[in-house]
């Protein structure tokens, strides 16, 4: 019924499409623009609450179509949740691509190739697919498209064909680490106004460390607000579905590598504004998965079965606004290897979140030494109180194989309910919808095969292949 609902769905988008822009050719095809940061996470914007940072790029584009309130990165960790983007599939499928400084097979196609293929001319600039071993997958170059060179997205639209649509890729490097301590005080962010959420000690230094990130985000909005000028500037504006968003959560303790709420809610703002009535704010749960079959259905090409994800096409055609698709009620997400981790699966609704920890008998710290000043207090400091110790067990202490929290009564998932009687009965209803679906996608932690991911090759910043004995010491060192 699932699979029916959503063929019905795509129809009704493909109908609305034809509707309103009906037999125009090539030229009809929208362009496709990814305006993609690096570590941005939810709820970095005045948008979502935050009073503190300013998002023109995330608001502008929101005023022009479509602002999501649920949209969820697959994995927090860079190279994963860009894999999965690519791909349209859960990571868990994509074998190396599942880790950091892994690859990603050629095997499995990216929207790119397929836009190629169908005219599209395609051109990145900046980080794409990261930290990984392109050449041994198999490919030739990023996921993300090649190169624009150094006259960057003004150059590529200038030597553009009239006739031929585009994809392009702008990828930040910000906000990632490291920051230049005290930058964002010093830039006339004001440390008293953050809004430090409850896992974290409300402390100077978090204070300070929260207004050098904020001071990055807003870096990377005022590089894609200029992206937006030169699309304006060359008439492709309201033809072009734009995208932007973060690739995993804030760099933060029980933020990024974490399938906490602030390691993989995303920002999330889409707009077409030639098709897709805008000024809108929709609360479907949305993943990164969701992209590749979205960008495919409004370029008017097949989605290949493999891909997992589901087009937001028919929702953002809607013109309707809260809770659109009453079966978008739920997200699923996950890590494995990032800096020494517990491999993760979660399940996320409005009212709870289920995580499943494999392996709980590693290491669970998932920070690298580029963990910050917040990191740096939390671990200096964990004995000082009984507050800290609780804050500190919360990011960095060894977790149970499962963990339950009540989103409403604990948005900072901080109070564990797995096992209260309770609960049980949500537990058991949660843990059961998520194996279910990591059956269905084929995950392998889920078919009793989980150890393949431990043998994956990985490899270092200058190419060579890693140990398995070493990938964890040398993850921390490249991360």
């Amino acid at each position: 019924m699932n699979r029916l609902n959503h063929a019905l769905g795509l129809l009704l988008a493909s109908v609305c499409l034809l509707v309103t822009h009906p037999c125009e050719g090539v030229s009809a095809k929208p362009n496709i623009l990814i305006l993609m940061a690096d570590d941005w996470g939810w709820p970095a914007s005045p948008l979502y609450g935050d009073k503190v940072v300013k998002t023109p790029a995330l608001e502008r584009i929101a005023r022009d179509g479509v602002l999501f309130n649920r949209a969820y990165c697959n994995a927090p960790s860079c190279a994963p949740s860009r894999a999965a983007l690519f791909t349209g599939q859960n990571f868990w499928r994509l074998e190396e691509g599942a880790n950091l400084l892994g690859t990603l097979p050629a095997k499995f196609p990216v929207y790119n190739d397929l836009l190629k293929k169908a005219g599209y001319v395609i051109g990145s600039l900046g980080k794409g697919y990261s930290p990984a071993n392109l050449a041994a997958g198999g490919r030739t170059e990023n996921p993300s498209g090649p190169r624009a060179g150094k006259q960057g997205f003004d150059g590529f639209l200038k030597n553009l064909p009239a006739d031929q649509p585009f994809c392009f890729w702008f990828g930040s490097t910000d906000p990632h680490r490291p920051y230049k301590k005290g930058s964002g005080v010093k830039a006339g962010i004001d440390p008293a106004k953050v809004q430090v959420p409850g896992f974290l000690p409300d402390v100077p230094e978090v204070r300070s460390d929260f207004c050098d990130y904020y001071l990055m985000v807003q870096k990377f909005n005022d590089d894609a607000m200029k992206a937006l000028a030169a699309l304006e500037k060359s008439g492709r504006y309201d033809n072009t579905l734009i995208i932007i968003t973060g690739d995993n959560g804030a760099p933060f303790p029980h933020g990024k590598t974490q399938v906490y709420e602030w390691g993989v809610h995303q920002p999330l703002a889409i707009c077409w504004k030639g098709r897709v009535p805008g000024g809108r704010t929709v609360d479907d749960y949305t993943c990164f998965t969701d992209f590749a079959p979205t960008i495919l259905e409004a370029a008017g090409l097949s989605v290949p079965l493999e891909m997992t994800g589901k087009s937001l096409l028919p929702v953002l055609l809607s013109g309707k606004s809260g809770q659109v698709d009453l079966q978008r009620d739920a997200v699923f997400v996950g890590l494995e290897r990032h800096v020494g981790s517990y491999p993760m699966r979660a399940i996320r609704t409005k009212g709870f979140a289920y995580i499943r920890n494999f392996a709980v008998d590693r290491d669970p710290n998932n920070y690298s030494r580029r963990g910050g000043p917040s990191m740096d207090y939390m671990i200096a400091h964990k004995d000082d109180n009984a507050q800290l110790r609780r804050l500190y067990a919360a990011s960095f202490g060894p977790r149970p194989t499962e963990e339950l929290y009540d989103l409403q009564r604990d948005p900072d998932e901080l109070t564990n309910l797995a096992s209260d009687p309770k609960f049980s009965d949500i537990k058991r209803k949660m843990s059961g919808r998520l194996m279910a679906y990591l059956a269905e996608t084929k995950d392998p932690r889920a078919l009793g095969n989980g150890e393949v991911f431990d043998n994956y090759r990985t490899w270092d910043a200058k190419g060579n292949e890693l140990p398995v004995v070493s990938k964890q010491k040398a993850r921390a060192d490249v991360e």
